[in-house]
């Protein structure tokens, strides 16, 4: 696909007219989490891939009858073989951070960017090389394995304020704003609406009898409890089709947000 991105595009065009295939797969999965859901849908397209081979994925790592962990995906290419960990995050950046990752924080305040890089780095990443994995490779004819991540996911910036990027954040990173319930303004004819979890991953659409009207918002906001979780928001516009796309995505979360101890 690198090679030949049109190839790619045929391939996803197809299955946009066509998605049973990817839902076959997908209905396979027991696991409601993002992360699994984003696990298996790399791992579909890996084994569509022309000249990758999907050697193993979620290859559990057993020190007798104890797991100490689990390779993501191993696959070989061109380059030789490769242990890729996969992780989809999203971060809210509070007012003033600067560049350093572990100032972003999870939308439930209950893991940092720095503290997820430093995990994937000192733990994830040197896994394959370890004596246990080894021996699991071994079985799948593998010797030497080159460890490599993708972190995907979106960074949220706060509305009113400032944050600076993360150091290592791609330029082009997936981006939205967070604020607080009081500093929330709807501008007149705006449509916006809560984005399910599992539709967090890519710019949203949605069908013109599903999108809300205004006063269904307002409805929902007005019930919404002042210390509830974190709500993801689209703001959607009109396309040609008659279907409502992402313009704008928000984070909405309570007004002593951060939620860290002596706050």
């Amino acid at each position: 696909w690198a090679q030949q991105p049109q190839r790619l595009e045929q391939w996803l065009r197809a299955l946009d007219a066509d998605d049973r295939p990817l839902r076959a797969w997908l209905a396979q999965l027991g696991s409601r989490r993002l992360g699994h859901y984003y696990e298996r849908l790399w791992q579909f397209a890996l084994g569509q891939a022309p000249g990758i081979e999907l050697l193993a994925a979620n290859l559990a790592i057993r020190d007798g009858g104890r797991t100490l962990g689990e390779l993501d995906v191993v696959l070989r290419d061109r380059d030789g073989v490769h242990h890729l960990e996969l992780a989809i995050k999203l971060y809210l950046g509070p007012e003033d951070a600067g560049h350093d990752p572990h100032a972003w924080l999870g939308p439930g305040c209950h893991d940092r960017l720095g503290t997820k890089l430093a995990h994937l780095a000192g733990h994830q990443l040197p896994m394959s090389k370890g004596a246990h994995s080894r021996q699991a490779l071994a079985q799948l004819g593998v010797e030497q394995v080159q460890a490599q991540m993708w972190l995907g996911g979106y960074l949220f910036y706060p509305r009113p304020g400032h944050a600076e990027a993360p150091e290592g954040a791609n330029p082009q990173h997936l981006r939205g704003r967070w604020l607080r319930r009081r500093d929330w303004v709807m501008a007149e004819g705006e449509r916006w609406q809560p984005l399910q979890r599992h539709a967090w991953l890519a710019p949203a659409r949605v069908e013109s009898g599903e999108c809300w009207q205004a006063e269904q918002f307002a409805a929902w906001l007005h019930v919404l409890e002042q210390q509830a979780p974190a709500h993801l928001l689209v703001r959607l516009v009109p396309d040609a089709d008659g279907a409502w796309q992402e313009a704008e995505r928000v984070f909405l979360v309570g007004d002593d947000w951060p939620y860290l101890p002596g706050n």
